[in-house]
């Protein structure tokens, strides 16, 4: 057998995912040629690693165990990768961090520096909704989460990074008239809201019951992508925060709905548990951030003042 360490990789994170399209994104390689290695890969082996059912892939029993050997064999080659950049004085290994969803227009700035400095660092970051990032930092799972309300259970540090500021948003259908609107007509128009263990749901959901604003019509979406694609296309409005429809608010497919009692406002909190044992990457993640935060909101969201 002669196969490849790439071929190792390609096929460990399609029986991860279960998905040649997945894969490839996530190698950023294209879907012919990740399908060329797995074929190339399987042609070494007399027992199938796969089946092809319709569109999807399953992994066989034999598959799952040759997947879990080239896990094993693929950290051990990060490992080596790691020790021998250590040995040299820079930073090395992996970098785990989890992140609602919303956070993804806000993270990767903080990160880019950071990671493109230090080359040797591996980042792993999930983007799901707080219940998952809670519980992702309760386990001791990842270094580091950044979310918008903190977890009041959990003994944590933080860094404040910036606001987090929550409108009312419709289409460009709705007709401003630049006033602020009412209670009343507040409760005439068509609410969309985010799923269940979404902080953006609480904090909606928080607002109108203290408002005593009853609700006119309900639907309910998991992303806030399908959220802004629902409001451009006249199914309702959402209170929303402003870091996520930037571009909408530009190219005028969203518009702001003045209304007195909003913005809501939180803040981005890089979090981690007070008990962490700090690998040296995440103290030094940590310096970066404390370092370059204000030249990051300077230089990418300085547009959000022009919304008070």
């Amino acid at each position: 057998m002669k196969f490849t360490l790439h071929q190792l990789e390609i096929f460990h994170r399609v029986s991860k995912l279960q998905s040649v399209t997945k894969a490839s994104d996530e190698l950023f390689l294209t879907q012919p040629a990740v399908s060329i290695q797995l074929k190339n890969f399987q042609d070494q082996f007399q027992i199938p690693l796969f089946e092809v059912v319709g569109r999807k892939i399953y992994i066989t029993e034999f598959g799952e165990e040759i997947a879990l050997a080239a896990e094993k064999i693929l950290n051990e080659v990060h490992a080596i990768n790691y020790k021998a950049l250590s040995f040299q004085g820079e930073l090395a290994g992996k970098l785990k961090i989890a992140i609602v969803s919303t956070a993804k227009y806000v993270m990767p700035y903080f990160l880019t520096d950071f990671i493109n400095q230090h080359k040797g660092v591996d980042l792993s970051m999930d983007v799901t909704n707080k219940t998952e990032v809670v519980r992702s930092l309760e386990n001791n799972e990842i270094d580091f989460a950044l979310v918008s309300t903190i977890p009041k259970h959990l003994k944590i540090n933080r860094i404040q990074l910036m606001d987090n500021k929550l409108y009312l948003v419709g289409g460009k259908q709705y007709k401003s008239t630049g006033k602020y609107i009412s209670n009343k007509e507040l409760e005439q128009l068509p609410l969309i809201f985010r799923e269940q263990g979404s902080a953006t749901r609480k904090k909606m959901e928080h607002f109108l019951v203290s408002n005593k604003i009853s609700i006119y019509k309900k639907m309910e979406l998991k992303s806030n992508e399908a959220l802004k694609q629902a409001i451009v296309a006249g199914l309702g409005y959402s209170i929303m925060p402003l870091i996520g429809i930037k571009n909408e608010l530009k190219n005028g497919d969203l518009q702001v709905i003045p209304f007195k009692k909003l913005p809501m406002k939180t803040d981005w909190n890089l979090i981690w548990l007070k008990s962490k044992n700090l690998s040296s990457i995440a103290k030094g993640f940590i310096e970066n951030i404390n370092e370059n935060k204000d030249h990051i909101m300077k230089s990418h969201f300085n547009w959000f003042d022009e919304y008070q």
